[in-house]
């Protein structure tokens, strides 16, 4: 909960002046950090229950100042605080701490009396409950969604930090979690035990309850970093004392056994054995979300250094959770351009710096560091994942060597090979399962696409000439040799092909040719010497987007032009198998491709090319972004501006555009 007002927070805790997140989020919450001694209607700042609190306490009461209490929030980091990851929000109590009966907090304030009715907000705690298990999202995030866990069927048993606050709080201690498993294991006979260790256990940074000894036929101890969602899936009941993994429990279906009196328990949604009197609600599962992850935490947005809302911090968290999943084995990168390795180092070398080799060696140099190998796309192989430009790339050329702000990661195939899988088809394929909050953020996602007018590249260009009235077909044409022409045409594969097929197919239509920008450039192959007797118009360096909504149709190979049509409501047909092809949203002119075998909406195709797909980094933090940040960052052209080496050496480049396999 903030105050509008700003107020004067006296502090006793190294943390709050040494933590910048937790100090930047107070200044933004309206508290301005004091040191000294409190007065008038100061207040004193404490960390929840932590050792020097009754030290701010102390001076709080002796002074006559209100107490405000600081915990993080539910959804903190990837890692764990101590391994230097800042939080993602605070929560800040004015009335108590939301793990401590004792008092009434601002939480449980909320949860007793807010009417928890609004169509609005529940709607929005539904989506977010759907995210958080789509995203395997918890407190910390620092495992891998696919490592497997146990076969289902087992009772699961939660463990904690020794000496936790919340258990202190609670009025328990090692008694009650011997009682748990007592509980867990009499109250289901002959069923498994799984106990899940808490992950500060596991990085050596605090003792559990439950220790290897405690192991036997019955009882299994878990201490591998899993998701807590894919955990939940599997068990049967779940057992706990205070630990937020029973709130996320209560999420994911269950009405854990609960031994202390945690913020979620006593609204009818846990088997209490520790009943707290004064909670009488009985609340729903998006009530219950709605109060303690939307309106009682104070989330923050890094790329804008502002307060945000849930669903931005969640966006947030998710991309750094899953640019730390892909990373944290390392990466060896085979065969990249030496003016390609920055860029890929700035994306995937956040958790371990990445290697570069050539040939054999760098095969050799993954297998030794157990690292993963990568290699592009163009010159892909079988043995590695393959990384290419995402969709929205940057404000300038690759070919002139603008660094990309998106790139993907396919451990499957390769979006515009047709030839074969790739991850986003598999995405496509599985469209059926997206809930209505990742629709609505992908529809979202369209209108600021759309009103921004953002492309691939994002080249304004020269405004169109008047063109002939009639039926108007855009034509875009590609590069000659790029790979999507090789492995996703069969009939028609260059751009005087095209031409000819879209004039013999509609010989009264308006033909507007307009070619590809890297070919305009002189940077790579694709002129058309004869494009002005084929086509009604040439458009030289025009704009992409205006000439998209000049339109009535896009006919094309498999460019990505294609797509941006798409998103503009326009007709698109394809002589080849781009990867919107063979959904339903595009009259295909080309033979089906098997596999392709969901029929998929404009949100649904958004969603996996734009969001589930690519990786983003924002070039002015430096961190994984979600693609809205990508997007707000083109918009307003708050982007660094490339260096002079980069524009010279693409001039050099475009002498030699037909060797573009010596520098790619």
């Amino acid at each position: 909960m903030t105050d509008t007002k700003r107020q004067n927070l006296y502090v006793y805790n190294g943390g709050f002046l040494t933590e910048g997140r937790v100090r930047r989020i107070l200044d933004l919450a309206g508290f301005d950090i004091k040191l000294g001694a409190p007065k008038g209607d100061d207040l004193v700042g404490v960390w929840g229950h932590s050792p020097t609190a009754p030290r701010g306490e102390a001076i709080a009461a002796r002074k006559g100042a209100g107490i405000v209490r600081v915990e993080d929030s539910f959804l903190r980091s990837v890692r764990l605080g101590r391994d230097g990851d800042a939080p993602l929000g605070l929560n800040i109590d004015r009335a108590g701490v939301h793990f401590d009966p004792e008092t009434r907090s601002d939480l449980e304030t909320i949860l007793t009396e807010d009417p928890l009715d609004d169509t609005v907000l529940l709607n929005r705690a539904k989506a977010g409950i759907a995210t958080l298990k789509s995203a395997h999202l918890s407190k910390y995030n620092a495992f891998d969604p696919a490592r497997p866990v146990p076969d289902p069927g087992y009772v699961l048993v939660i463990d904690q930090t020794r000496k936790d606050a919340s258990i202190k709080a609670s009025g328990c201690d090692s008694n009650s979690f011997r009682e748990m498993l007592f509980f867990a294991l009499t109250e289901h006979p002959g069923a498994r035990i799984i106990i899940k260790t808490h992950p500060q256990t596991k990085a050596g940074h605090s003792d559990g309850y439950f220790t290897d000894k405690d192991a036997n036929e019955r009882i299994t101890v878990l201490d591998a970093p899993v998701s807590p969602w894919a955990l939940l899936e599997g068990a049967i009941a779940v057992y706990t004392v205070s630990s937020q993994l029973g709130f996320e429990a209560i999420l994911a279906g269950h009405k854990p056994v609960v031994l202390g009196q945690p913020f979620y328990m006593g609204w009818g949604l846990t088997d209490d054995r520790k009943p707290l009197q004064r909670r009488q609600r009985n609340l729903t599962r998006a009530q219950l979300f709605a109060g303690a992850m939307i309106l009682y935490p104070t989330w923050y947005d890094p790329f804008h250094d502002r307060l945000c809302s849930f669903e931005e911090a969640t966006a947030t968290l998710a991309s750094a959770a899953s640019a730390w999943r892909d990373d944290h084995q390392g990466w060896v990168a085979a065969d990249m351009r030496l003016w390609k390795r920055k860029p890929l180092q700035q994306f995937f070398g956040g958790s371990k710096a990445m290697r570069f080799a050539r040939g054999s060696a760098a095969v050799r140099k993954a297998q030794s560091r157990s690292a993963r190998l990568m290699r592009w796309a163009s010159t892909g192989g079988d043995d590695a994942t393959l990384v290419e430009d995402g969709f929205l790339r940057s404000r300038g050329l690759g070919a002139e060597l603008i660094a990309p702000l998106s790139l993907v990661l396919d451990d499957v195939g390769i979006y515009y090979d047709a030839t074969r899988p790739s991850r986003l088809e598999n995405l496509l394929n599985a469209s059926d399962a997206l809930d209505d909050g990742a629709r609505a953020r992908a529809s979202a996602l369209i209108a600021r696409i759309t009103d921004a007018r953002l492309s691939k590249y994002n080249l304004t260009g020269t405004p169109l000439p008047e063109l002939p009235k009639g039926r108007r077909i855009l034509v875009p044409g590609q590069v000659q040799d790029d790979a999507s022409i090789r492995l996703g045409t069969a009939e028609v594969t260059d751009n005087a092909g095209l031409l000819a097929a879209v004039r013999d197919a509609n010989p009264a239509a308006v033909i507007i040719y307009k070619p590809h920008p890297d070919v305009e450039a002189g940077l790579r192959p694709g002129a058309v010497a004869d494009a002005d007797k084929l086509a009604d118009v040439v458009l030289a360096n025009g704009d992409p987007i205006a000439a998209i909504d000049a339109v009535d149709e896009v006919w094309t190979m498999t460019s990505l032009l294609g797509f941006e049509a798409l998103l503009r409501g326009k007709q698109v047909t394809c002589l080849g198998s781009p990867f919107y092809g063979g959904w339903g949203l595009t009259d295909d002119r080309t033979m089906p491709i098997g596999r392709r075998i969901a029929r998929v909406d404009l949100p649904a195709l958004v969603h996996a090319a734009l969001i589930a797909y690519p990786r983003y980094r924002d070039p002015m933090t430096g961190l994984p972004c979600p693609v809205e940040v990508i997007v707000d960052r083109i918009e307003n052209d708050d982007l660094p501006k490339p260096g002079a080496g980069n524009r010279a050496l693409a001039k050099l480049q475009g002498l030699f555009a037909g060797y573009a396999h010596l520098w790619r």
